[in-house]
């Protein structure tokens, strides 16, 4: 049983929660204030669950643990029907969020996550749909999807921007289906290679002919160091698969629709239990109306079809993603613990994204090993490395200091209204400033406001 620090649960709750988090093999130890989390925590460190139920005065708790152990994991509960107190979780520094009714197997998934990115230092394969970040709208709308692909041994189509996170939708499919077997996640890029050598790597070697008789059947050949047949019992991978020469895709039609190959080493038959996946991004459905996908490929890859919201129509998931990324940049470099402000948040947040999770991570890990000792990522921290569009820092001629910062200040605020619909209250309290200041900034810098 692994060790879980639990503070702030209410009482008449605990015995529930006890036996939810006990099935998933994880013991609580309760705590109710600061005082007895810290004692606690340094007898043995253990992550930590923090109920939100006391709202602000458990927000601080949160905030003075963050300040003492930087380390330390720290996971929130909140009931569903306060999204607020989800961002102010997510913003003090929270590693996920939990809603009620607490899953056992979802916190344990999640500890899982957090603490394996720091063994790999890179990024995490063991999640489960369950994990993704999904506090958003729009990813909360693909979760089902996910949900039921899991559930199932057809094929997968992920449809997203380059950086999105196709890939780690795909695996979060995968961990699910698997659910702990070890199955193999074969990752497969079309682009990457000539015709032959895709044709190497995805088949193996052709092998010896055994007779007309193995002929005769029409099976497609495979061998032992082929990625197919690495892949048996778990996934199959393909990226860019509109770039596959059509031979290789007519073969890989073909494996797929028989679901069973020739052994090249000796001409048995055997059965090809692979289940197919594809990550493709918007242009995907071009290259299908001009012919560059075959038809029989393209149904069996996309009996279930997933569209991935790009980062920029997700930003409520944006600083979990964020301070993610930061713990693991953290780790693989070896460096202290960092922490992202509420207004670096903030600003993250509302930057466009173009290159979406891929680019927040390169951002992060710039800002991140370019920090000397273990300080916290501060607004200045991250202005330096975004220029007003929110690409990597350029340097340009044009006006003084004074009238670069009135710009960026400028654009960022009424980035920030628009994230929020226009409305001051929410606005003020993501930019860390009084309603009145806000106003005052506005007049000055001749912002003006639209409502949704």
């Amino acid at each position: 049983m692994k060790p879980l620090l639990y503070i702030g649960c209410p009482p008449q709750e605990r015995a529930d929660t006890e036996q939810a988090l006990g099935a998933a093999s994880l013991a609580v130890v309760w705590a109710d204030n600061v005082a007895s989390a810290l004692a606690e925590l340094q007898r043995r460190e253990m992550p930590v669950l923090l109920d939100l139920t006391r709202g602000a005065a458990a927000l601080q708790i949160a905030r003075d643990l963050r300040t003492d152990r930087a380390a330390t994991l720290i996971f929130a509960v909140v009931d569903g029907r306060r999204p607020d107190l989800t961002t102010e979780a997510v913003l003090a520094g929270m590693a996920d969020v939990f809603a009620r009714p607490l899953g056992g197997r979802r916190v344990a998934n999640a500890i899982a996550r957090e603490l394996g990115s720091g063994a790999k230092g890179g990024h995490a394969i063991d999640i489960t749909s369950d994990d993704l970040y999904h506090q958003s709208p729009a990813m909360r709308e693909v979760m089902p999807v996910i949900a039921r692909a899991a559930t199932m041994r057809a094929g997968v189509l992920v449809r997203g921007e380059d950086g999105a996170g196709r890939q780690a939708v795909a695996r979060a499919i995968h961990a699910a289906q698997s659910n702990g077997s070890g199955a193999a996640f074969v990752c497969v890029d079309c682009s990457a290679q000539d015709t032959d050598a895709l044709d190497a790597e995805l088949f193996g070697a052709p092998g010896k002919s055994h007779g007309a008789d193995t002929v005769s059947r029409g099976l497609e050949r495979v061998s032992r160091n082929s990625r197919l047949h690495h892949a048996l019992g778990g996934t199959l991978y393909l990226q860019n698969v509109a770039e596959a020469p059509t031979r290789i895709q007519a073969r890989l039609a073909r494996i797929l629709r028989d679901r069973e190959a020739l052994l090249a080493e000796n001409g048995a038959t055997i059965s090809l239990d692979v289940r197919p996946m594809a990550g493709v991004d918007p242009g995907f459905d071009g290259a299908l109306q001009d012919g560059r996908v075959r038809e029989d490929l393209f149904r069996r890859l996309s009996v279930i079809r997933i569209d991935i919201p790009p980062l920029r129509s997700r930003r409520e998931d944006i600083p979990a993603l964020a301070n993610y990324f930061v713990r693991e940049i953290c780790a693989a470099h070896h460096v202290p613990p960092k922490t992202l402000s509420r207004p670096a948040l903030s600003l993250i947040g509302a930057l466009p994204w173009r290159g979406n999770a891929v680019e927040l991570r390169t951002l992060l890990e710039g800002i991140v090993t370019g920090l000397a000792g273990g300080r916290g990522i501060g607004l200045e921290d991250v202005l330096a490395h975004v220029r007003l569009d929110g690409g990597a820092v350029v340097f340009s001629n044009g006006g003084t200091l004074r009238q670069a910062r009135a710009r960026f200040e400028r654009e960022y605020i009424a980035s920030v209204l628009e994230q929020h619909n226009g409305r001051i209250s929410d606005a003020a309290k993501a930019l860390g400033i009084q309603r009145t200041n806000l106003y005052r900034k506005m007049r000055s810098l001749k912002v003006t406001r639209t409502r949704k």
